[in-house]
C-alpha cells in the first residue's frame, strides 16, 4: 500500500508518496490550498494507488500548538470528511522546512528556487520520518 503525505501550508501544500513497500517518499508537485485541494487530492490518490493519508502536524519546538497547528489540524478534519474510508493520521512535522531548505541549499538549488520546491521537499522528509518510525516499532 502506498501513502501519500501533505504538508499543511496557508498558499500550498507539499506533498510527497510512498513506493509500494513504504520504504522511501518521493516529491510530487505541491497543490494550492484552496477550494480544489480535496478534489486534486482525491485524483492524486486515485492515480498513484494511494492507501492512506498522512497529513503534517506543525507544532513549536516547545511542543505547543501554533496558529499553524489549527490550520493543519483543520485540513486533517476535512480530509477525513472528504475520504471516511482512508486511513489517515496526523505526524509531528517540526523542522523539516528547516530541514528542507538546507537539503536544498546543499544539492546546489538557488535560494530563489527554494519556493517552488520547498513544500513538497518537507512533505518527503515528514513521510520519510513517518515510515521509518512505523518500520522501527
Amino acid at each position: 500500500m502506498r501513502l501519500i503525505g501533505i504538508d499543511p501550508g496557508t498558499r500550498r501544500c507539499g506533498v510527497a508518496v510512498t513506493d509500494s513497500g513504504q520504504t522511501m517518499a518521493f516529491p510530487r508537485e505541491a497543490l494550492a490550498n484552496d477550494a480544489s485541494l480535496l478534489s486534486a487530492l482525491a485524483a492524486l490518490i486515485e492515480a498513484e494507488s494511494i492507501g492512506g493519508i498522512v497529513v503534517g502536524r506543525p507544532v513549536a519546538l516547545s511542543g505547543h500548538q501554533t496558529a499553524s497547528t489549527e490550520i493543519a489540524h483543520a485540513l486533517f478534519e476535512s480530509i477525513l470528511d472528504f475520504f471516511p474510508t482512508m486511513p489517515v493520521e496526523q505526524w509531528d512535522e517540526r523542522l523539516t522546512t528547516l530541514e528542507a531548505q538546507r537539503s536544498l541549499s546543499e544539492a546546489g538549488i538557488r535560494s530563489k528556487d527554494h519556493r517552488e520546491r520547498i513544500d513538497s521537499a518537507a512533505a518527503v522528509i515528514m513521510l520519510q520520518n513517518y515510515i521509518d518510525a512505523k518500520r522501527s516499532d
